[in-house]
């Protein structure tokens, strides 16, 4: 695998001055449509509620999801009629210029169950890039956000910060869970999460991709790591990230195919600048190998069947 610097360069690059007004005026409608959902979303936390369930037991949906996803749906579309809109909710709706992604509670089991480690995720992209993205945190009242030319905090610019020795540092991550038992084996997941715990000074799992990644942004955590993502949980970050000055490097988990664009892919690594983590880089890269060869492998006695 080639090294990510080499292919997803990070910090400031160069943009041209229309490129730039028009990513910062698509910064400002994503972190407008954050916050017209944000008054309902608060009176609904901690309140009794009722959940449902997608995928398995550990993939909750509340009706207050869809309320919010309908919002702001119905906020971008009235204020940039040229776009289409995928949200966690609902799918594709939409067939524009400018394509969303949305998830209108990125923790969604926080969010039901109380705990305020939750966020609203919201990412345009032109032409297959991320050009502007806003991931606000309603109970800490934290607005992240992004255009083409730097991330901000509540309006201020802010550059992430990591410290070199993963031996000191702060790593979030959701792995394992039990699909990835599934997947890769419960013994080899669990041995893997043993690595990790041993090697970082600290290792949490608050349970928002999205928001874990703006933390690391902001310099609150020095890495995280997930195998299970999709776009809408993580485009926002990939930019607010990247612009503060850290990594981002996607895995296709055997997923999709080897170099598609970095938010697409369901695994990744992100790492504050300054970061230096060969102990993680190597557990992620050998799930995400594995995955690939196994995907391979089924591929393959499929079509000998």
């Amino acid at each position: 695998m080639p090294m990510p610097t080499e292919q997803y360069p990070t910090g400031p690059q160069p943009v041209s001055g229309s490129a730039l007004a028009r990513s910062r005026q698509l910064m400002e409608l994503a972190k407008s449509a954050a916050l017209a959902v944000r008054d309902p979303l608060l009176e609904a936390f901690r309140s009794d509620m009722a959940i449902d369930y997608k995928v398995d037991l550990h993939d909750i949906v509340t009706v207050h999801d869809k309320r919010a996803e309908a919002t702001i749906r119905a906020f971008i579309l009235e204020r940039e009629p040229d776009s289409a809109i995928m949200g966690e909710e609902g799918g594709q709706i939409g067939t524009g210029k400018i394509q969303w992604y949305v998830d209108p509670i990125d923790g969604t089991a926080n969010f039901a169950r109380g705990l305020a480690f939750w966020c609203v995720s919201i990412a345009a992209v032109i032409d297959g890039d991320v050009v502007a993205g806003a991931i606000y945190d309603p109970v800490a009242d934290l607005m992240f956000a992004a255009d083409l030319e730097a991330a901000f905090l509540n309006g201020k610019p802010i550059r992430s910060r990591a410290v070199e020795d993963e031996t000191r540092a702060t790593l979030i991550t959701g792995y394992p869970v039990s699909r990835d038992f599934c997947l890769d084996g419960k013994e080899v997941a669990l041995a893997n999460i043993g690595v990790l715990v041993e090697t970082f000074s600290t290792l949490r799992r608050p349970g928002s991709a999205a928001l874990s990644i703006a933390h690391v942004a902001a310099g609150w955590a020095d890495a995280a790591a997930g195998f299970g993502v999709n776009a809408w949980d993580v485009a926002a970050a990939t930019l607010i990230l990247k612009k503060a000055g850290g990594r981002y490097e996607p895995l296709t988990l055997g997923k999709i195919a080897q170099g598609a664009t970095d938010f697409l892919c369901p695994g990744y690594i992100a790492t504050g600048e300054g970061a230096n983590y060969p102990s993680l880089e190597r557990v992620a890269r050998s799930i995400s190998e594995n995955r690939i060869a196994s995907t391979a492998r089924t591929q393959t006695a499929a079509r000998a069947g």
